[in-house]
């Protein structure tokens, strides 16, 4: 019998590419389903549900370095308000994944949405990195019929990852290593980190986000040496200046392009390595590191 070799599996962010245009994002799905992708995933977050934290109005800076970001709450909250999707959105999303014939997918961003997700009947939740250590919610996620559950680990100490492991081992589930710097340089991707995360889950992925104008798909590439079960690239058919996420995002074209290279042989995806990722050995990185000064602001306002 021949061995059935374990295709990964593409998935395109749509986050918040859309702009909150619900004809925008039917063609996102559209274009993912065309380009090749497994999956076509939103994002389940309300504006309504932003919560004011003082301290990000003003943002600190001591000694000439940043000690808190400035992300006034009144500034967030108008961008986010014009980028809700609404549940009626929601269920028109599913209308649109069953129409180009690709598989739905959403975030859970706070507990109070995990009802209304279940009632959609996503096979699958996603979990971003900022909430993997939000093990309050993971231990209802880990409750719910959710098939599968998809936890990014970005801006995670590694004692919260083998928590949430720990949480979660009588479900199916995936770590996904993630840097959480926007946009991710090359210096700083650590791919034998996709290693490290073996010792808590037999699944695990990328999710990423470097700059494709700059670096090409070099990262998402590479990480096809180590078998993973998803990548997952934000995706925008608008121009990458017409979105806040545009720069960390693949068109249409590299969408297809990763979609094709995810089914080619390891000796294919080798050659290709070689020949085009001169930076593939410094690229590997550390599978433990400290997290960085950026991350840790990141994780310190998302959370």
């Amino acid at each position: 019998l021949k061995k059935i070799l374990k295709m990964t599996k593409i998935i395109a962010e749509l986050c918040q590419n859309h702009n909150g245009d619900i004809r925008i994002l039917e063609e996102m799905v559209h274009a993912a389903a065309e380009s090749g992708a497994e999956y076509a995933k939103i994002q389940s977050m309300l504006s309504k549900d932003l919560t004011h934290r003082k301290r990000f109005d003003n943002g600190l800076i001591e000694g000439g370095e940043t000690r808190v970001r400035k992300r006034p709450y009144v500034d967030e909250f108008e961008r986010l308000s014009k980028l809700d999707l609404d549940d009626d959105q929601h269920h028109l999303f599913l209308d649109f994944c069953k129409k180009y014939k690709i598989k739905p997918m959403t975030t859970i961003f706070n507990r109070s949405r995990l009802r209304f997700i279940e009632s959609l009947n996503f096979e699958i939740i996603k979990i971003s990195s900022f909430d993997c250590a939000s093990h309050k919610m993971i231990e209802e996620i880990s409750k719910s019929k959710f098939k599968e559950i998809i936890v990014s680990t970005g801006c995670t100490f590694d004692h919260e990852i083998k928590k949430t492991s720990e949480i979660l081992k009588n479900k199916e589930f995936t770590l996904m290593h993630c840097v959480s710097i926007y946009p991710t340089p090359l210096s700083e991707v650590h791919l034998d980190r996709i290693n490290y995360l073996r010792n808590f889950s037999k699944n695990v992925g990328l999710s990423e986000h470097s700059n494709s104008d700059k670096d090409g798909l070099k990262i998402s590439i590479s990480s096809l040496l180590y078998d993973v079960k998803y990548i997952e690239r934000h995706f925008t058919i608008l121009p990458k200046d017409k979105t806040k996420d545009g720069v960390v995002s693949l068109d249409p074209k590299e969408l297809k392009f990763l979609c094709e290279m995810s089914k080619k042989s390891k000796n294919e995806i080798s050659q290709y390595i070689s020949e085009n990722v001169k930076e593939f050995e410094k690229m590997k990185g550390l599978k433990q590191r400290e997290l960085s000064n950026e991350e840790l602001l990141n994780r310190d306002y998302y959370r």
